[in-house]
Order: C-alpha cells, then structure tokens, then sequence
C-alpha cells in the first residue's frame, strides 16, 4: 500500500518583535478578524469622524449641516449602484463628505482598498497632508488602524493594520490602468484632462479598474464644473434634469439618473430646486453690505419671501430628486425615474452650506464689475462654474459680427496722427513668411482703457539686395539682419500730434511674435525672434520691446512672463533662459477683445477705428469663431488684424505696462498728459534759408529735431516712473 502524502499547511507569520505582550498580538488579530459594523457611510462618519477644524468648527460629523450629502455619501455603499457622480459648488462640503468620510468608512467601517485621485500630482501631495493626515490624526477609529512602520506611511500610500491600502495619484495612463482596486474617487473632476493618453476619460480609465469586483465596486468622480456649453443653443426640455451638453462632470451626470435637491416652501410647502434667478435683493444701493442684508429668496410657486435663516430648516426636509420623477397634488413624489447604475447629483449654489445668499450676490456683482471695468468674462466664467456649480455660455458664443458692422463705426480721426486723448503708443507686430505685419494702438484713458487703431502697414523689403539692386523680400525665418527693420520702422517710429503744434509722440512698447512662420529646414523665426532681442538688449533698447506667445491652456493666467529654456546649453540653442517671452493666453484675451468691440461709450474700453482703414482690417477682425473648445480661425481668411490687437491688450494689462491699473488723475510718467509726456517730443526746428530770413518749416512727417529727442539712456531711466 502507498504512503499517503502529508503536506502541512504554512500559518501566517507574525513579527512578534513588535509587540511587547501577548495581549497586543491579540488585539492586531482582533482588529484583522473582527467584522465591520453594518453602518452607512453617513452613519459612520456621524460616529466616528472628529472635525477639528479651528476656527470654524470642533466636533464630531453632523450629517444635519449638510444634510443634502447624506443620499450621496450612502450611494457610495450601495450593491445596485457602480459609479456616484456629483455635480456641486465651492463651499458645500462635497469633499469633506464624499472623499474624506468615504475614506475613513473605507479603512474603518468597510475595509477594501481605495484609489483617490487629485488633478495633479502637486495636488496629490497637498490631498495627502492636508486632508488625509489630518483624518489619521484627529478620527482616532482611523489613525489607530494605520501600520506602525515607516514604509505604510508615505505621500502616496497609507498601509493599515486590517489590510486597506490607501493610494493617492494624479491621472496618468500608469496610475489609471495599474492594479484591479474595488473603490475609486476622482475630485475636482474638471480640472483633469479629458483625455488621458488617448486611452480615454480618466473617469472611465479609473471605473475599467473596479470591473473585477462585482457589486463591491464603486466609482466616485465630483467637481464644480469648468467646461463650456459645447451648443450655446441648447434649450433644456421642460421638466427635465438634463444637463448642457458639456464634456468633464456634467456628461458624466447626464450619464446618471439626474438628481436634483428640492426644498419645501415654507409658506406654501410646494416643492422647488432652489436656483441664482430667485434671488432678490435691493438694486437701489451700492453699498455690498446692504446688498447682503437684504437678500432674500422668491418662492417661484408663491412669491413668498424666504429669509436666509430659513435655509438650514430647509435643507432639513430636503429631498433628492431624479429625472423623470415629479410630486403630485399631494406632494407624495411618483414617476418613473432613468435606469441606470450611476447615480448622478446635481447641487445648486444657493444650497451651499457654508455661503450665505448675500455672499452669492455680492460675488456675482463684483464679477459683473469686473466685465464691465475690463471686458474680462473670467471672474463670471469662475462664478457661475465654482459658486453656482452651473455652465457658463461665453456671450461672444451667442453674439455674431460682421465686418461691415465695424467699418460703418469708422470715424475720420485724420491719418496716422495721434488724437487727442491718447496718453501712449503700443505697436504690435506679428511674423509671416516673407513679411512683419504692423499695427500701432493709442491708448487713451479709461476703466477700462480705451483703443484708437493708429496705423497699419506692412514690412515686406529688406535692405538686401540682388544683382539688379532690387530688394529682396523679407526672410524673418532666415535672415537675422532683416529684425533690424524693426528697430528702425517700428520701435523708432513716431506720430505726429493731432493738436497741430507739430510735436510727435513715440511709441512706448513694441511686443512681437515670437513664432511664425518657419517650414524651411534649418530654419527658426523663434531662433531668429530671441537673437534678435539679445542685439536690442545689447543696444541698449530691450526696454521697449518684448517678444510675445499666445497659449490657448484654459487654466493659464491671462498674461505671464516667462524665460524659456531649452535643454541644449550650447551657443546655438535658441533658448537659453535669458530672454523674456510674455505668455498670452489667447482665449480669455480673445474674449475681451470680443466684448470690447461691443461696446460704444468712451473710457468703457472703446475700440476706435479711423476711416482709411480697407474693408480687409475689418475682415481680419472677424476671421476667428468661439466654439467650445476656444477660438479657432475660419479658414481661408486673415486674422492679423485680430491676433495684433489682443496683443496690444495683452502686453496693456501685463506687469510690463498695467495701464489697467493707472490712476489717470495721477498716472505714471510714460502715460501722463502730452505736455509732461518724455514720449512726446518738440515740433521740428526751423531752418533758415541762407540767402533769405525766410523761415522754411520741415515736413510733418519727418523725424524731429534729435536735440529735443531724449536718448534711450534717459529714457531707460524714466521708465520705472
């Protein structure tokens, strides 16, 4: 007969090092084999979670202060559901609630483990200190559980005594298509690219890695939202929960059953979703703190005055609404609602928690003031999206213009001739292949300031010749000696005064391109644009002239000085991290511009146009469309008149000039009145005729006298007054 085999079966093994009694070791096996009680995520957070934010608040969870996260915070738990989408703005408590306490629920309620992922790695990091140290600290049911060694505590990775691994990452193809992980959560949704890799939404990536867990899985993504209405001429179906069609947060809530909080009025108990429009407040003061205190809102059934005292009552009785469903007479809520396993929320900013109605209207009229003193749509973009958690459609998306409309403002303001009014130049050029398109603005004063169109012309000949002596055309791409046109056609340049006195004024900065045109091989219009810096600094005259960069990011600043750097250190590189190049970001500037050509009232940002102007400037200024995803250049057409004007506003509102920041009663020097101007320079001296004491006055076009022409030391020195 054969032996039967024995194999012996290997228990885990167990550091007994580190503990000093049996009695610890019981107690680690016991926090491993004890099972988790049967809570909710809101349960537990209510029970366990301590606040401990000074300040504000001290204290255990109360799910009553935000009682609108209780629906979403237990979805997180639901065996029917995969994926928890919420919609939400600033100041509501939507990370607190949905990443946090799910976090904490995760490692002491629920044990599974857990990836959360921040828009950026720097995010990750701050994510890490700031919130989940903080929950390990002061939630001690938590910050007990956590691994005694060094290696389970780091930025990226928390190890628990019960087995829960705690990742933190930021989207990347690496991070998102990594190990199978049965709990998911993306915050601050919108500010992720929309695609990562080309492998897809980060959102989908991160749901492919919970697929393997059945109905244990679970994806969470929330955010205020950020992306444009891709229709401007959307109309919501009545009734519906739809939202715009936008990609980021909200095609991902479209995706779900679209719930929406209601309230009940407390004076008729209908039941409606509190919204921005019924607001009310007094529009008789300006006074911000009257504006607050007398803000209130209009029940839409009623008409009945809702005091802000009365919100948190409110948000008592609140209830979730999904797509589909509606309350009968008797208030009992019927209908048939989407089917679908993601369960989307959408909350309204006038339900935020921790804002008041009077803060909204405050921040919605200093966004307005803001539209109107610069033309500027951000600070409303930033608004409706961060504080109303609502879509915002840009009003250059809803509005068209034609040339002809421009041309018939023209107005006759005399031929390349300062008007009056215009405290300074700015000329702006941008590079083609064979040629420098100019364009010179004044600026006249203004909140914001106002534009007078100047001059426009062409560079196309350079001072090189062929075998004929014809001058061959302009190479900006090839040769570095045709930039030298720029000094002497442009940065010297001067207009006559429209005062008649016969004095001129000098232009105070020249921005230009520093891209272009460049297809030929070996050949760089950026190298060729640096180079050419590098000689006017040696000159002495880089003060006065500034390369330029339009970026279409949508999160970049609207104007921003940069030194860029190449990798390759030696004497050819074209960047070496010596020469400025002021970043535009096109979109916000081309949106100002848009806005700015609307308007009509001198010193609200103005835009003039003089007469002799062809219909193509007019053409050039209409070249570009808004689509969701930024302007984009009809085809065919030329924009130069368009890109050289957002320019001139750029470099305007920039740390080089902040004209939108002048006090004109007390203005600096370069854009002071003509009489104390240094960029305006004494009419011609007259000259004698040798044989008669006739005196002949020069051309009005010419170059002034050099002796009242101050020298570019001098006005080097002036310039930081």
């Amino acid at each position: 007969m054969a032996k039967r085999k024995v194999t012996h079966t290997t228990l885990p093994t167990f550091n007994y090092g580190k503990y000093r009694c049996i009695s610890e070791l019981i107690l680690s096996l016991k926090v491993i084999l004890e099972p988790p009680e049967r809570l909710t995520v809101s349960q537990w957070a209510e029970k366990y979670r301590y606040v401990n934010n000074r300040g504000s608040y001290v204290g255990y969870w109360k799910n009553s202060t935000t009682p609108y996260m209780v629906e979403p915070m237990d979805t997180l738990g639901s065996p029917v559901h995969d994926a928890v989408i919420m919609v939400a703005p600033a100041q509501c408590g939507k990370t607190d609630a949905l990443i946090v306490n799910w976090m904490g629920y995760t490692v002491g309620g629920d044990p599974m483990d857990m990836l959360v992922v921040n828009p950026t790695s720097n995010m990750s990091r701050d994510f890490s200190k700031r919130r989940v140290d903080k929950l390990l600290r002061d939630t001690k049911e938590v910050g007990k559980l956590l691994n005694n060694d060094r290696h389970s505590d780091n930025i990226g990775d928390k190890h628990f005594q019960n087995g829960v691994f705690l990742s933190l990452a930021h989207p990347s193809v690496s991070e998102l298509a990594g190990r199978p992980v049965p709990r998911v959560a993306l915050t601050d949704y919108d500010r992720m690219d929309d695609d990562i890799g080309g492998d897809g939404s980060p959102f989908d990536l991160a749901a492919k890695r919970t697929t393997t867990f059945g109905s244990y899985r679970m994806a969470l993504a929330e955010s205020s939202p950020s992306r444009p209405i891709e229709d401007p001429h959307w109309i919501a179906v009545a009734g519906s929960h739809e939202a715009p069609p936008t990609k980021g947060i909200f095609a991902l809530y479209n995706r779900g059953d679209r719930r929406r909080w209601y309230w009940a009025c407390p004076h008729c108990t209908k039941r409606f979703e509190g919204t921005f429009d019924m607001l009310r407040w007094n529009r008789n003061t300006t006074n911000m703190i009257e504006v607050a205190d007398s803000t209130y809102l209009e029940c839409p059934h009623c008409k009945g005055r809702i005091e802000q005292s009365q919100r948190h009552d409110m948000q008592q009785t609140g209830v979730w609404v999904k797509d589909g469903q509606y309350f009968d007479k008797d208030g009992k809520l019927v209908g048939q609602s989407r089917h679908t396993r993601t369960a989307s929320f959408w909350l309204r900013g006038v339900a935020a928690a921790f804002v008041s109605w009077g803060q909204i209207v405050t921040m919605f009229l200093a966004a307005e003031n803001e539209y109107d003193t610069t033309g500027s749509e951000d600070a409303l973009t930033k608004f409706f999206n961060t504080d109303l958690a609502e879509p915002y459609i840009p009003k250059v998306m809803t509005t068209q213009r034609l040339p002809e409309h421009l041309r018939d403002r023209a107005i006759d303001i005399g031929e390349r001739v300062v008007p009056v009014g215009v405290r300074c130049l700015i000329a702006n050029i941008d590079v083609q292949k064979n040629r420098f398109v100019v364009q010179v603005h004044g600026i006249s004063m203004g909140a914001p300031f106002d534009i007078t169109v100047i001059d426009r012309f062409d560079i196309k000949k350079s001072r090189r010749t062929d075998e004929d002596g014809d001058y061959y055309m302009v190479r900006p791409a090839t040769f570095l000696e045709d930039w030298d046109l720029i000094e002497s056609e442009v940065i010297d340049r001067v207009y006559p005064l429209a005062d008649g006195s016969g004095r001129t004024m000098g232009i105070v900065m020249t921005t230009c391109d520093s891209g272009g045109y460049s297809r030929d091989k070996g050949e760089s219009t950026t190298s060729m644009a640096y180079d050419f810096y590098r000689t006017l600094k040696k000159r002495g005259k880089a003060a006065r002239f500034h390369l330029v960069k339009g970026i279409a990011s949508p999160n970049a600043p609207r104007t921003n000085i940069t030194y860029p750097d190449a990798v390759k250190k030696d004497a050819l590189s074209a960047a070496r991290g010596d020469v400025p190049v002021l970043m535009l970001n096109s979109n916000l500037l081309k949106d100002t511009l848009h806005n700015r050509l609307d308007m009509t009232e001198p010193s609200k940002g103005l835009i003039t146009f003089p007469d002799w102007l062809g219909i193509q400037f007019y053409q050039e200024l209409c070249a570009e469309t808004r689509k969701s995803n930024g302007w984009q250049k009809i085809a065919h057409q030329n924009n130069e008149a368009w890109d050289l004007m957002y320019y001139c506003i750029g470099v305007a509102i920039s740390k080089l000039l902040m004209i939108d920041r002048v006090d004109w009663k007390k203005p600096p020097l370069k854009f002071d009145k003509w009489d104390n101007n240094p960029l305006v320079y004494a009419a011609p001296v007259a000259e004698k005729d040798d044989k008669t004491d006739n005196v002949v006055i020069q051309d009005e076009v010419m170059q002034p006298d050099t002796s009242t022409k101050k020298s570019w030391d001098e006005l080097n020195k002036l310039w930081d007054n």
